[in-house]
């Protein structure tokens, strides 16, 4: 998403899901200042700029929804709003700043080097959380299959050995999660909002 894309996409969350909240009456949590509710909005619109107008649109109903508030007459706090947000529409793995930064990391350049970055990108889609040691392990664990798997694809092709048409298949699609897996840390590296 260029500076152009971001930009729009903010003025359609302000249009769609802010401004239909705060025609209905919900007012800005008790919990936060005026500056930190305005805060609270504009990361928001930055953040959920990616999601498409119908997908706002159900967003906003859901939110109108689920006031928060003793007397249900609140805005829902933004940690709400991305939670529903990521089960409506989840954000496509290069708008995820965690994704980046994974595999802008040693972390995400060990998984490259070593085959299991598609398997890592999985459990960072699932869990949306850094993964520790164990987590790590676990991930390593799954892909250690494929990566054998590829490994002996590859030395076979080097042989001159034909390969079946459904091992080819399996070949290009795990060399296409790869590659997308690159693209994602080459994304993080630069800090560009380009996808």
């Amino acid at each position: 998403m260029d500076s152009t894309q971001q930009a729009d996409g903010e003025k359609r969350v302000d249009m769609i899901l802010i401004q239909p909240l705060q025609r209905r009456g919900l007012a800005k949590p008790g919990s936060l200042t005026k500056l930190q509710f305005d805060e609270m909005v504009k990361d928001l619109c930055a953040r959920l700029a990616y999601m498409t107008e119908p997908n706002l649109m159900a967003l906003e109903e859901q939110a109108a929804s689920n006031p928060a508030g003793k007397d249900r007459d609140r805005f829902p706090i933004a940690n709400r709003i991305l939670e529903w947000a990521g089960q409506i529409q989840p954000p496509s793995d290069e708008a995820s700043p965690l994704i980046r930064a994974v595999f802008a990391a040693q972390l995400g350049a060990d998984a490259l080097v070593g085959g299991w970055a598609p398997e890592l990108l999985a459990e960072l889609k699932k869990s949306r959380r850094w993964p520790n040691a164990y987590v790590i392990t676990q991930i390593k664990q799954a892909a250690g299959d494929s990566v054998t798997r590829l490994t002996r694809c590859d030395e076979a092709l080097a042989r001159g050995d034909a390969l079946s048409s459904d091992v080819s298949g399996w070949r290009a699609r795990r060399l296409a999660a790869l590659r997308k897996c690159r693209d994602i840390a080459a994304l993080g590296q630069s800090g560009g909002v380009d996808a």
